[in-house]
């Protein structure tokens, strides 16, 4: 999955580069509209180390990001899924507040918290946390029935039991999810940095568009592409690893 990840994205990106190519031809562009493969290449050499430690800043925010926003989500959705009522309001309130794009809250977030650390994390969290918890809540809110009844029929079903086996008959969607968020938790990354933060990735982009530097962007989102590629294909591998270690039945029990 690692590398399906990987080469797949070589490909959009190839096509992207190519495509613009294109257009810089047909219309006899100068490299300074859209540049030549050699000024792309040129300008990679130059700007690669910064450019790679800018991403790491950035991927460093939404991993953080990310594990905050699933541990809220599954506690969140876990609590949603024993109360009928509050699983409905839960699932009302993350509708109406996904409604509100995040380009529209992130000024208000700067203002109060600043352009530092923390506004960059509360932004890549948020970003992630809702379609993560209405993923929970849908996964925790459809009963396993033929595993399920066993155990309320010999009076051993608890929660916690519930819990795991609609987690681990759904494991396959939520690391999908999970790995999708990671995409998510990125952008949302970029775009608090894009807006007002002085680093990351997303603060060189800026930096890049100002100065009308498109070869700088472009190798900034080549290494965008190339990490957010990797760490998908990781949580991915990670998630069929589970699955495969908890199918091995162990002592009898089920899960």
């Amino acid at each position: 999955m690692l590398f399906r990840r990987i080469y797949q994205f070589l490909i959009v990106y190839c096509l992207g580069i190519a495509c613009l190519l294109g257009i810089k031809k047909v219309l006899t562009l100068s490299d300074y509209v859209i540049p030549g493969v050699g000024l792309i290449l040129e300008t990679a050499g130059r700007v690669s180390q910064g450019y790679l430690f800018d991403v790491f800043n950035t991927l460093s925010v939404t991993i953080l990001g990310q594990v905050i926003s699933i541990i809220m989500a599954f506690t969140v959705g876990i609590l949603g899924r024993k109360s009928s009522w509050a699983g409905s309001f839960i699932k009302v309130m993350a509708y109406n507040i996904q409604a509100y794009p995040i380009v529209a809250l992130a000024p208000i977030i700067f203002i109060l918290l600043g352009d530092g650390f923390i506004s960059r994390l509360l932004i890549a969290s948020m970003i992630c946390y809702f379609p993560l918890l209405l993923s929970v809540l849908g996964v925790m809110a459809v009963p396993v029935k033929d595993i399920e009844h066993f155990y309320i029929a010999t009076g051993r079903m608890r929660w916690q039991l519930e819990v795991k086996i609609r987690a681990f008959e759904n494991l396959s969607k939520l690391t999908t999810v999970i790995a999708g968020s990671a995409t998510l938790a990125m952008a949302g990354s970029i775009v608090a940095e894009f807006i007002a933060a002085n680093a990351g990735i997303g603060y060189s982009i800026r930096i890049a568009l100002y100065q009308s530097d498109l070869a700088g962007i472009l190798v900034a989102l080549f290494y965008i592409g190339i990490v957010i590629s990797v760490y998908q294909g990781m949580l991915e591998t990670l998630g069929e690893q589970m699955k495969t270690k908890w199918s091995a039945p162990k002592g009898g029990e089920l899960l």
